[in-house]
């Protein structure tokens, strides 16, 4: 088994979404978090630019030694993963819009997913909507400056708010009872989404199905940390701090490093 850390990278805060999700379900895990805050948002970036940045954040990760990697970013997942996996050894844990669920769970035949332009228009992401929506209408909204705004700390601001009034009216309109979020920034507008979707719409994220795939991948490569001393997690970041550090100073009494 293996003391060595987790990997996680996202373009800024959006990811501790998921570290969130690893934390609770593998306490005893060590995590180094990189939070490539000077290139968010990565989900308006050309497929070859989100490659190669998550060429760079893996790099950085396995200088510090990380036994697996968490692609905690969906547009990365969606356009590197396949890639990083061909170039590097380490297990790689990727994340993308939690359509299985919707589709199997609709009763109104119409699902809404709120993610960039980066993942909207993937590959990936396709073949997952042509797999699994066959009979079911997918309304798709580009989330144009969510990002920006959830990195400046404003996730509950009247911008915000305008913002998503606006990209779920089309979904509503159609009559939506599941509002997929495909971008780890969004699980922060959760509180406000409720206040604005009616109440029978059930918002999906992937955090916690990610974290159970970091498990088992774990069982399965015998990596596992059996230690029982409490973690120690160390979070970096190469743009302002002061978002993030609010964020950890709130629920783990930690502040991030800048690389």
């Amino acid at each position: 088994m293996s003391n060595k850390p987790i990997g996680m990278f996202d373009s800024g805060i959006g990811g501790t979404s998921i570290f969130k999700e690893i934390h609770a379900l593998l306490p005893f895990e060590h995590i180094v978090y990189l939070a490539d805050s000077k290139n968010a948002p990565y989900g308006n970036k050309c497929k070859d630019e989100i490659i190669a940045l998550s060429i760079k954040n893996t790099e950085l990760l396995l200088e510090k030694n990380c036994k697996l990697i968490v692609v905690a970013c969906n547009t990365a997942t969606t356009n590197a993963i396949k890639i990083l996996r061909e170039s590097y050894a380490v297990p790689f844990i990727g994340i993308e819009p939690a359509i299985k669920p919707a589709a199997l769970n609709t009763r109104t035949k119409a699902i809404g997913i709120l993610a960039t332009k980066g993942t909207l228009s993937s590959e990936l992401f396709h073949h997952t909507t042509d797999l699994y929506t066959n009979d079911i209408k997918i309304i798709e909204q580009i989330g144009d400056g969510i990002v920006p705004l959830v990195e400046a700390g404003q996730t509950n601001s009247a911008a915000m708010k305008v913002l998503l009034t606006t990209y779920l009216k089309p979904m509503l309109d159609k009559d939506i009872d599941y509002l997929v979020l495909g971008c780890t920034h969004y699980p922060y507008l959760i509180p406000m989404l409720l206040e604005l979707l009616p109440k029978h719409v059930k918002i999906i994220d992937s955090g916690l199905a990610v974290a159970k795939q970091t498990k088992a991948v774990l069982e399965q490569q015998k990596l596992v940390n059996l230690g029982e001393k409490a973690s120690e997690n160390v979070f970096f970041s190469n743009g302002n701090v002061t978002v993030l550090d609010t964020i950890l100073e709130h629920q783990f009494s930690v502040k991030a490093l800048n690389f």
